[in-house]
């Protein structure tokens, strides 16, 4: 008797290929109805707005590109960058003096940064735009001795802009010692070991080896201390310190068009601030290559690799 079953070499095994398997996407309604009403929100808003007569619009637009506006954004510029100078250099010092091993240093810029950090921005620009009523006087000189080097009065030496100045900074200070400090202790302690073991001193080491790396953890607050810094400044205005801001309330004092000017500020603050993002930016990519972690698979991405596997174990199975 012939057997006229095909053996299992002759039999042809189809093999599965990518058309076996279709993905469909999760459709999630829920999603697409919460984005259209958030459009539609925001469609809105801006429409009122944009037809809403008690904005004057015309007045925004006489005075957006005025004179007076231009002076106030210089002075707006300079604060924020030289109060930014001011606490990064000292900070950076501070944060070096929170780490060292002397109990009078670290005292020193604990007390600095519990007293700087802890009394709101507001006051420390009123009092030092009022120092005067506290000393009539700056005096540098030997202590206890009538000895006396330099001597000036104090409503001539700290200008609404020099104390405007002064409390930026050092109230920035408080804030960058403590990002400085985190960015020099995510930086692994046996660099600073190797560089002592080459014969380098504490303050080469730190200057060459830890602070370099140290940038990567330094850069994304610091960034976001840039920008806070120029919304800051703000609240210089109230010692009349000639910011955008005091410029400002200065028209509106005048012509009582609040909300239009109140726009025209608003206006040049986030052109400012988008344009400092864009340095923030690059200096984040320039000191964070090497070290950037991979970006986290999206849902979709998840769920074709998950098909790709089951498309291998089905193949795999079928060779069997």
């Amino acid at each position: 008797m012939i057997d006229t079953k095909p053996s299992h070499s002759d039999t042809a095994v189809a093999k599965p290929t990518g058309d076996d398997f279709e993905v469909v996407p999760v459709r999630n309604y829920g999603r697409w109805i919460a984005a259209a009403v958030s459009v539609l929100a925001l469609v809105g808003l801006i429409g009122s707005l944009a037809k809403n007569d008690n904005l004057h619009w015309d007045v925004v637009g006489r005075y957006l590109f005025a004179d007076l506006i231009f002076d106030g954004l210089g002075t707006t510029l300079w604060l924020t960058a030289a109060a930014m100078a001011l606490g990064l250099g000292l900070g950076t010092l501070i944060a070096v003096m929170r780490l060292s091993a002397s109990p009078v240093l670290y005292g020193l810029a604990t007390a600095f940064v519990w007293v700087f950090r802890g009394t709101p921005l507001l006051v420390q620009i009123i009092f030092w735009g009022y120092a005067a009523a506290l000393y009539k006087y700056v005096k540098i000189g030997v202590p206890f001795t009538d000895i006396t080097f330099f001597q000036a009065e104090t409503n001539a030496l700290l200008t609404p802009a020099i104390a405007a100045l002064l409390a930026l900074g050092l109230n920035e200070a408080a804030y960058a010692s403590e990002i400085v400090r985190a960015g020099i202790q995510s930086v692994d302690t046996g660099q600073a070991e190797a560089a002592h073991s080459l014969g380098m001193r504490p303050a080469l080491t730190m200057r060459r080896i830890v602070l370099p790396q140290a940038m990567r953890v330094i850069i994304p607050p610091m960034g976001n201390e840039t920008i806070n810094m120029l919304k800051m400044t703000a609240l210089v205005s109230v010692i009349s310190a000639h910011d955008l801001m005091s410029n400002i309330q200065d028209v509106y004092a005048q012509n009582y068009q609040v909300i239009p000017m109140l726009v025209v500020a608003s206006l040049w603050y986030l052109a400012l601030v988008t344009l400092l993002s864009v340095p923030q930016a690059w200096l984040e990519r320039r000191y964070g290559r090497g070290t950037a972690r991979a970006a986290q698979a999206s849902p979709l991405q998840r769920m074709l690799g998950g098909a790709t596997g089951l498309i291998a174990r089905k193949n795999k199975e079928t060779r069997r």
